[in-house]
């Protein structure tokens, strides 16, 4: 019975990984957050944050060209 306890503790710290890495991979850096602050208060501000929908905002929009390149690899 503790081989099936511990089998399911790995399975969920593997998941609790793989979580934690996607957050991860979509948080922005202070620099990149700077080249869009203005185009975010420009076009996305009433956008509830999460599940991309900031980003995809964004990426309906005339940016600048630094917010354009930071947009561009968040997509990839």
């Amino acid at each position: 019975m503790s081989l099936s306890a511990s089998k399911l503790a790995f399975a969920v710290s593997v998941v609790a990984t793989g979580f934690s890495n996607a957050v991860f991979a979509q948080a922005l850096t202070s620099e990149q957050r700077t080249a869009c602050k203005e185009d975010y208060a420009k076009y996305c501000k009433g956008t509830t944050p999460g599940g991309g929908r900031i980003i995809a905002c964004l990426d309906k929009q005339q940016l600048s060209e630094g917010c354009r390149k930071v947009i561009d690899a968040a997509k990839k």
